[in-house]
């Protein structure tokens, strides 16, 4: 938790400040024990002195962060998925309000080859917006502070469209995170799926670590395995959510790649009764490709929220 604190703060947090921040989240500790548990953290390499007490953490730290407590996050995906819904405030006829994000720390020196490559996805429509955010050394994205060395990438991520529906009045079950294979530029069927309810790791940093996409070769010649999500939504809410994604297409924020029918499969996936399967581009599809030409990136999606207006053309970059 301690290192959670650090994680989300661009600035050096002593022991007082850690203290307060600790007991909104549940935890009481003293400040004395707080500086025992940061005297152990810069041990191991976490964290790092600053002056004055302050500390800041370091990328071993965010590793351990998102290694720690493996059981304790077990379901963490779909929880978080339903937390950015909520927080997601995007008004796709204004234009405006907040979306979810997924934040890649790359390397400062291969951030400018990662780009290159990461044009194929974006030309070819495999993302879910092509507005992102770039951030240096200290600066955030989301929940997160771009560490020394890195350069921080923001990609519009599948939740948006959670929260959107939501605040249309429309319930949205997200199932599943997974390898969609697609054919001749036609979505074919899931190759691979995670349970976003039964996992404590995110499906798609999860496939793009064991390099199973080919989202490359589906840009380029229509046919390979993308980063895929599946939800499903009220049947008789269909028509509501056909208008409701049509908004958000002309605002900027697609990645829908079919709806199906009433109890229907979809992609070869059962849907429930008086259910509509829905099918849409994981946000990390570009970074997949990016990492695909051998380009590695720490991935954290959906780490957070940022107001889209802030966001960017990818083609300005």
């Amino acid at each position: 938790m301690i290192l959670k604190v650090l994680s989300e703060s661009s600035e050096p947090l002593g022991s007082i400040t850690i203290a307060r921040e600790l007991e909104s989240h549940g935890v009481h500790l003293s400040e004395r024990t707080v500086r025992y548990h940061l005297r152990i953290a810069d041990e191991r390499g976490f964290t790092r002195p600053m002056g004055r007490g302050g500390r800041m953490i370091t990328p071993h730290g965010l590793q351990e962060l998102n290694s720690a407590l493996a059981t304790d996050q077990v379901g963490f995906i779909i929880e978080r998925l339903t937390l950015l819904a909520f927080q997601t405030t995007f008004d796709p006829q204004r234009g405006t309000g907040q979306v979810g994000i997924n934040t890649s720390l790359f390397p400062k020196d291969q951030f400018k080859k990662a780009l290159r490559a990461m044009k194929k996805a974006f030309s070819s429509g495999l993302c879910v917006s092509d507005r992102v955010g770039v951030a240096a050394v200290g600066e955030k994205l989301g929940d997160m502070v771009v560490p020394e060395g890195k350069i921080g990438l923001a990609t519009v991520g599948s939740a948006t469209i959670n929260g959107v529906l939501l605040k249309a009045g429309i319930p949205m079950d997200s199932r599943f995170g997974g390898i969609l294979e697609v054919r001749n530029g036609a979505p074919m069927r899931f190759v691979a799926i995670i349970n976003y309810a039964g996992t404590s790791l995110d499906p798609s940093a999860a496939y793009i670590k064991a390099k199973m996409t080919r989202v490359r070769e589906a840009a380029v010649t229509g046919t390979g395995r993308v980063l895929a999500n599946f939800r499903e939504v009220p049947a008789p809410a269909k028509p509501l959510v056909e208008s409701v994604l049509a908004q958000l297409k002309a605002a900027g924020i697609g990645g829908v790649v079919l709806v199906g029918e009433p109890s229907q499969p979809i992609c070869q996936i059962p849907v429930g009764l008086n259910k509509v399967g829905i099918v849409l581009l994981g946000g990390m599809n570009p970074v997949a490709v990016a990492e695909e030409a051998g380009i590695e990136a720490d991935n954290f999606c959906e780490s957070g929220t940022a107001d889209f207006e802030s966001l960017v053309s990818f083609w300005d970059l």
